[in-house]
């Protein structure tokens, strides 16, 4: 690869049994700025990602992520509900890019300092994939190479192709060429989530948001920030207490 395209493309659908349409649920009920506002507030701001391209799920209950994508100016495709797999690379192959940057679209709170030393990393090194996983669930992202992407599809199983989508990398790891970041103790934090599965997270993420746009932080937060807040606030500690244990134990499996 001689010139190196870094992607985000983002998973979009509205299903979900535990919290319907997570993406679009509000961190501000007056202004109506959700979830994805802000993934992609954090996505804009950072330099080595050339294009951020929504991989909206077929199906009425998700036409709103194309109407979405055209008022904020974003390119989008439209594929299989269940391959995952397949719509990110079917976004990676519009958009021509030539690694995926990978994070989920009910995560408002990026590591977002850290991305671009890992994408210089991750070309001078020639890495397949670059994982920063050990992090406050929420936190981390994923970059990967496409054709890391298209082996992982091509002999991968059906599991390997659904939201997993590194799954088949990571059970194969001896094969491919992965870098994981470090990240400070302060942010291995298994006790604490940063992301929207459940109605109790959202009510978190909501707390987290104001306390940012206290502070005058919302594009430019800094984690040890969140985490400060969150200890001096531990009735949302415990809030998120009940999840913690299966979503780090199933993060990536």
């Amino acid at each position: 690869m001689n010139e190196r395209r870094l992607v985000a493309v983002l998973a979009c659908r509205n299903g979900g049994s535990r919290l319907y349409g997570k993406p679009l649920q509000r961190l501000d009920v007056n202004s109506g700025w959700c979830i994805l506002d802000q993934v992609i507030q954090n996505l804009r701001k950072l330099a080595p990602i050339q294009s951020i391209v929504l991989a909206v799920s077929r199906g009425i209950d998700n036409y709103v992520y194309s109407d979405y994508a055209s008022r904020n100016n974003l390119p989008y495709i439209v594929g299989d509900e269940v391959d995952v797999l397949a719509r990110l690379l079917q976004g990676l192959r519009f958009s021509s890019g030539t690694d995926l940057f990978r994070v989920t679209t009910e995560s408002p709170f990026l590591c977002w300092q850290i991305v671009e030393s890992a994408w210089n990393n991750h070309v001078t090194y020639s890495y397949d994939a670059t994982f920063l996983d050990d992090i406050i669930d929420g936190c981390g992202f994923e970059i990967i190479t496409n054709s890391c992407l298209q082996e992982s599809w091509n002999r991968g199983d059906s599991r390997h192709r659904s939201e997993m989508c590194s799954l088949f990398i990571r059970q194969n790891s001896a094969k491919y060429k992965i870098h994981k970041l470090d990240c400070p103790a302060s942010l291995r934090r298994h006790d604490l989530r940063l992301t929207v599965d459940y109605p109790e997270d959202l009510i978190v993420a909501r707390a987290v948001y104001q306390h940012l746009v206290g502070t005058g932080n919302v594009s430019s937060y800094e984690l040890h920030d969140i985490v400060q807040y969150l200890d001096a606030n531990q009735e949302l500690v415990r809030l998120v207490s009940p999840f913690t244990g299966d979503g780090y134990s199933t993060m990536y499996l």
